[in-house]
């Protein structure tokens, strides 16, 4: 007797069932790869927002925070207060940590530069001290925020009872600090920026410029005085 062997096959509904199942569950792979793609950008966007606003932050409040009331008087035709403060512009005269490589007086200037429809801010600093004969003046030029919408400026200054005062555009042809700089800036891709106000010291001490530390009851009245000022 002849047995005949009978290969044993799929249907063509069980390929086009196992074809379906198949497709389903690479999309679902797919999908949650992309989800987690999603995620992860969404988490670096956030890390970078943040990073920018402490970088900024951080900026103005170790150097003009710390400006120095000094005069330009090196030349005898013009001498100007070292602070000088516009709507979107802003002049002070601050130094960098021991630890910086530039050491000595530093001249700060910010700008809200527009370069086709990109605005930014910028940094220019010059050290303030004319550089000696032979040596060479750099300037470095930094960018310290990119795709800015919105940026302006503000001046606190009190009155002469030292217990109200107000707000102005603009710091110019002072021969004080103001009390307090307000800072407002809004980005392009519309994340929240928090308001910032420094506290600067309004007049040097007696041991000069570069003595300009606050006692703990000045200390507490710039404190708040920022704290009613943000209610």
């Amino acid at each position: 007797m002849t047995h005949r062997k009978i290969n044993a096959g799929f249907t063509l509904i069980e390929v086009l069932i196992a074809m379906t199942l198949l497709g389903v569950m690479v999309v679902l792979l797919f999908s949650s790869m992309k989800i987690c793609a999603d995620s992860w950008q969404k988490g670096e966007d956030k890390i970078t927002q943040v990073n920018d606003i402490a970088v900024v932050y951080q900026f103005f409040q170790h150097h003009v925070g710390t400006a120095k009331p000094v005069w330009n008087d090196f030349s005898e035709d013009n001498q100007d207060f070292s602070f000088q403060g516009k709507p979107q512009e802003l002049q002070f005269v601050s130094a960098f940590p021991a630890s910086a490589k530039k050491s000595g007086l530093q001249l700060f200037s910010l700008n809200l530069v527009k370069e086709g429809d990109e605005q930014f801010l910028q940094v220019s600093i010059i050290p303030f001290y004319p550089a000696a004969k032979g040596e060479e003046w750099r300037k470095e030029e930094v960018t310290l925020l990119e795709h800015v919408r919105n940026f302006s400026l503000s001046y606190f200054a009190l009155d002469e009872s030292q217990t109200e005062g107000s707000w102005q555009e603009d710091w110019l042809e002072q021969e004080t600090l103001p009390r307090l700089v307000k800072i407002k800036i809004e980005t392009e891709d519309g994340s929240y920026w928090p308001e910032m106000m420094i506290a600067l010291k309004a007049e040097p001490t007696e041991s000069g410029p570069d003595d300009l530390d606050l006692d703990e009851d000045e200390q507490d009245t710039e404190q708040s005085l920022i704290e009613d000022l943000q209610q």
